[in-house]
């Protein structure tokens, strides 16, 4: 396999590229047309195209499917250089605006979730990404090519915000290193200038990580993929949880730098008859007491050969109004893509049995 021009930061690619002038060029053809490949950068000498076409690829990646959803989630599944597959999904957060005109007045807002690698180490029992084990981590440069590839699939501008959630295939901090490079690529000026406060990290609770994830400064969010208020239930959801306890976790979370204004998102997956309970429900508040939290439910997404169970809407309601009547800033996650096979590692795992 090739590097990938999306590996590098414009410093980086400057050291690469001479006269560093043809690397800010290249950069643009990247990040502001969407330049699928050398070919496409039309002033840039040919000489130099062919140099660097010796030892990069412009794009690792190639979409080879995706399904659209009557919400609007587009799941893409993208094939690697190595025919390694992985997925990102497109998510429309909030529709136009349009005042009595019929003229925009506010353009609607989207999420890209990404992967961060090939299959995953943690083994999440409700997880259909674990089911396929772990074969590699992504580079940086396959980490930003699927929010390059999203933009330019969906015509969006490459100044049009958009925001970042490390929430696809992968334990985002089981691959730091190369995770953390890319949050920095993002970053660019030159680039797609999306800030770290438009990133949010989701992790099942790597303590050890979210240490040293704080101790990098990006300015990213951290959300905690916690799903349990015990460290049994957890340690049955999440088999990691026996290296790194709920205990560990919540004290690496009050360490983390965060910024005054926001908090630290705690994703709770329900799931019926497991953790749906208002007993569970006050353990959680007290387990978040003294943190400047806030609680996303999300419904578990069923697949196929699962035991575990969506839970009733009127559970999740309760859960919910119990949380904020204790003082707990906590949200439903709408269901998206529900029509499609949204859920992690679902396109995946059927393109493999369609084989």
């Amino acid at each position: 396999m090739k590097p990938s021009l999306m590996d590098f930061t414009l410093k980086e690619l400057q050291q690469e590229v001479k006269p560093s002038f043809r690397a800010k060029q290249i950069y643009g053809w990247i990040y502001h047309q969407y330049a699928k490949d050398f070919e496409e950068m039309k002033n840039i000498p040919k000489s130099l195209k062919e140099e660097l076409a010796q030892k990069f690829v412009v794009d690792p990646l190639k979409i080879i499917k995706k399904e659209i959803s009557n919400d609007g989630t587009i799941k893409y599944l993208f094939e690697l250089q190595d025919g390694k597959t992985v997925e990102a999904v497109w998510l429309k957060m909030k529709d136009t605006i349009y005042n009595d005109n019929n003229e925009v007045i506010q353009e609607a807002k989207y999420s890209i979730c990404v992967s961060t690698q090939v299959g995953c180490k943690v083994g999440c029992a409700f997880c259909l990404t674990a089911k396929g084990g772990f074969t590699r981590d992504l580079s940086a440069g396959e980490i930003v090519a699927q929010v390059v590839n999203l933009k330019r699939d969906n015509n969006h501008k490459h100044n049009r915000m958009i925001n970042i959630v490390y929430m696809g295939m992968g334990e985002p901090l089981d691959n730091l290193n190369n995770l953390s490079h890319a949050i920095e690529i993002f970053k660019e000026d030159n680039g797609l200038c999306i800030s770290g406060k438009r990133q949010t990290v989701s992790t099942s609770g790597l303590s050890n990580k979210i240490d040293r994830l704080g101790e990098m400064d990006l300015g990213v969010h951290i959300a905690i993929s916690l799903h349990a208020v015990d460290d049994e239930l957890r340690s049955e959801l999440i088999p990691m949880n026996k290296a790194h306890n709920i205990n560990s976790i919540i004290e690496a979370v009050k360490r983390f730098p965060i910024d005054t204004r926001k908090r630290v998102m705690f994703e709770y997956l329900v799931i019926k008859g497991k953790n749906d309970d208002l007993g569970s429900a006050k353990k959680l508040v007290k387990l978040l007491s003294g943190i400047k939290a806030k609680v996303n439910l999300i419904y578990f997404n069923p697949y196929e050969g699962t035991t575990y169970q969506r839970p009733l809407k009127d559970d999740m309601i309760a859960f919910q109004e119990y949380l904020t009547k204790h003082g707990l800033l906590c949200t439903i996650r709408d269901s998206k893509g529900m029509d499609i096979s949204a859920a992690c590692g679902q396109l995946k795992e059927k393109e493999n049995k369609s084989v």
